[in-house]
């Protein structure tokens, strides 16, 4: 799983991978990142970060669009190791620090193993720690003096659905959308602003609603979760999502 890291505007860098991406936004004293993929993406990640210069003791802090385990698992090593401030929506702190899970099950995935697509990428991701069920006991909640104190002081954008404290995020005139509006993933057959599938979404329903919140925003760059970067009103990314 090779990563590519593409710069967005002067500050906000988007790595990508085959199975989840994540966000890194600087300032010359340091780096942000917005979201840390697999706990198996760390040395994806330490290579995103060398490409700008720095390293893993110059992360200033991770910010979660959620706690499922692809978006959040290197951050428990940063968190560990270096010490690492993580933060996220105060209705997803309990989920980082594993006092619950809303994650999709290892049964419910089996019921679909059938398919290929389903099957090559629950190989992938478990060869990527996609099993591991740590949490992070020092995750904090993201308030407006956290982000004062940031690169880029990215402004909170509540998107529940996926997770019940999903939360999106404006930093430089992008839209960082983690999981509530993605434009591509290794089992769904569309390219293009949607929606997961829904056995990974914890409120179906939830998600449509927080769609049409992000239709509100002016800005026409997005950083997906998962999928290639997409131009272009983020209206539309929208209403294409809803529609199915």
């Amino acid at each position: 799983m090779a990563v590519a890291l593409s710069a967005v505007t002067d500050t906000v860098h988007f790595a990508t991978t085959d199975l989840v991406n994540w966000t890194l936004v600087t300032d010359g004293q340091g780096v942000l990142l917005i979201d840390a993929g697999f706990p198996g993406s760390r040395d994806d990640v330490l290579e995103s970060l060398g490409w700008l210069g720095f390293g893993a003791d110059d992360v200033r802090a991770i910010l979660l669009t959620h706690a499922h385990v692809d978006h959040f698992g290197s951050a428990i090593w940063f968190a560990e190791t270096h010490g690492t401030p993580v933060y996220c929506h105060a209705a997803e702190v309990g989920h980082a620090r594993r006092e619950y899970l809303e994650q999709v099950s290892p049964v419910d995935v089996a019921k679909r193993i059938w398919r290929p697509s389903f099957l090559t990428w629950t190989i992938a991701v478990s060869r990527k720690g996609g099993l591991v069920r740590d949490g992070i006991p020092s995750a904090q909640p993201y308030t407006e003096e956290v982000a004062a104190g940031l690169p880029g002081s990215p402004a909170a954008i509540p998107t529940p659905g996926h997770t019940g404290g999903h939360c999106s995020f404006l930093v430089d005139g992008v839209l960082v959308s983690g999981d509530a509006l993605v434009t591509g993933h290794p089992v769904s057959p569309r390219i293009g602003p949607q929606l997961l599938p829904g056995l990974f979404n914890h409120d179906e329903q939830g998600c449509v609603r927080s769609l049409a919140a992000l239709g509100l925003l002016d800005s026409e760059v997005l950083l997906p979760g998962h999928g290639q970067l997409w131009r272009g009103s983020i209206r539309e990314a929208a209403e294409r999502a809803a529609a199915g």
